[in-house]
């Protein structure tokens, strides 16, 4: 079901597959994503409503695009109260965690003599907020990127989920979007929500910003429609490495590597060892462990297994370190003797794990970091999800006579170095406070 690949004899097309992941997919669907673009662009809301029944099977012609008041005010009381709870929870560690990240509004520093430079934070004025839907609801998602917008104060918040059989948007997600403080939620996803959010419809206000993980097709609208919209954290497909060492217990590696695999067939999951006997002892735990998982997650993981997972057995522990940064895994759950060791050597990941307690479960959901994350390697670059996501950076000036004329002379040479003649002699002019 799950093969070893040994990297020092793996072939390089097999290599560069398993690198690539599904982002080598995304482009093949860039057509289908393009057409969505256009129909919504032209026909706005009707496009949404033909769409939305098309690829959710929900009728909104008369139940409208937008949640209703009261869908929202009512969802709790149709809650299971241990949801609930946990909802509860997860929403006080993921809003402790994020009130700790914001800055200060305003800051200056005195550069010289007479010179100040400084920063002034504030909040974008408007986002989006994308809540993916397969079978199950995701309020998780919900959490982690509203409490962040919130927190960084975003005036206008919305949050777009594709909707149930029967229209309604789960009672999970609109509690959560209730604790948030977020009223504007809209009944559908997709290619045609990153299209109306970015291009907007008769009935739907465009927005600054949308953010959160997507299917392979919504991402490919993002692709499409980059520059129209700030198309924030680039969350794909899920994906995961488990990094361990010879001490990891092999049931323990071969159960937390099926967390990211069961998320859908497009995803990525990776032991990575330098141990034969973990990867073998792995191999022969994991077929019975898929097997008792419902049909859908079997299916799941056997597709990612055949195409983007496996055990990748390396010669060292610093060559799967270099693996690792050269993957740049979205979720990275470090199980060796001591994690904390190898936290200097592990640039390149959305997030890092350390020990056997804090698999990425408890992260995805509960302990208050963030989880929504970069991926397809793009963790080389992007940072996970944050207040500062939703918040932007003004430097702020501030010069005396003192300092102008301490400077006049070097800024007009400058200018004339770099053949700017009119910067030249703006700056040769005599000024007073």
């Amino acid at each position: 079901m799950i093969t070893i690949y040994r990297w020092n004899e793996t072939s390089e097309e097999q290599k560069k597959k398993i690198l690539s992941r599904s982002a080598q997919d995304i482009d093949q669907f860039v057509p289908q994503a393009q057409k969505i673009i256009d129909a919504v662009k032209e026909r706005g809301d009707a496009a949404i409503v033909e769409f939305t029944k098309e690829f959710d099977g929900a009728d909104l012609s008369r139940l409208g695009l937008r949640v209703t008041p009261e869908e929202i005010e009512g969802a709790e009381a149709h809650l299971d109260p241990d949801v609930k709870e946990a909802i509860d929870i997860s929403y006080q560690n993921i809003k402790t965690f994020h009130e700790r990240q914001m800055p200060e509004e305003f800051w200056m520093t005195e550069i010289m003599p007479g010179v100040m430079g400084g920063e002034k934070i504030t909040p974008i004025e408007s986002c989006v907020l994308y809540v993916p839907r397969g079978t199950a609801a995701y309020p998780s998602v919900s959490l982690m990127l509203g409490v962040p917008a919130k927190t960084a104060g975003v005036k206008r918040i919305v949050i777009a989920t594709p909707p149930q059989k029967n229209g309604l948007v789960d009672d999970a997600t609109l509690y959560a979007a209730k604790l948030i403080g977020v009223d504007e939620v809209y009944r559908f996803g997709g290619v045609q929500a990153v299209a109306a959010f970015a291009l907007g419809t008769q009935t739907i206000q465009p927005v600054l910003k949308i953010i959160g993980p997507s299917n392979i097709y919504a991402s490919a609208a993002k692709k499409i429609l980059y520059g129209a919209i700030d198309v924030g954290t680039p969350a794909g497909p899920s994906e995961s490495i488990i990094l361990t060492d010879e001490t990891t217990d092999p049931e323990l590696a071969a159960a937390d590597l099926l967390i990211e695999a069961e998320h859908g067939p497009f995803s990525a999951a990776l032991l990575v060892t330098h141990s034969e006997e973990v990867a073998r002892k792995a191999q022969e735990l994991i077929p019975s462990k898929v097997n008792a998982l419902p049909e859908k997650q079997q299916g799941y993981i056997t597709k990612v297994f055949s195409n983007y997972g496996g055990i990748i057995l390396t010669d060292s522990l610093e060559q799967s370190v270099k693996f690792v940064n050269e993957y740049a895994p979205e979720h990275l759950e470090v199980l060796a003797k001591n994690p904390f060791s190898l936290l200097g050597k592990l640039n390149n990941a959305g997030e890092i794990m350390l020990g056997p307690c804090t698999p990425i479960s408890i992260c995805n959901y509960s302990l208050g970091v963030n989880a929504i994350l970069p991926t397809g390697s793009r963790a080389k670059t992007s940072s996970v999800v944050t207040v500062f996501d939703f918040l932007k950076r003004t430097s702020v000036s501030y010069a005396t006579q003192e300092g102008y004329k301490a400077l006049q002379g070097h800024v007009v040479k400058f200018a004339e170095f770099e053949g700017f003649p009119a910067h030249a002699e703006a700056a040769r002019r005599e000024r007073s406070e």
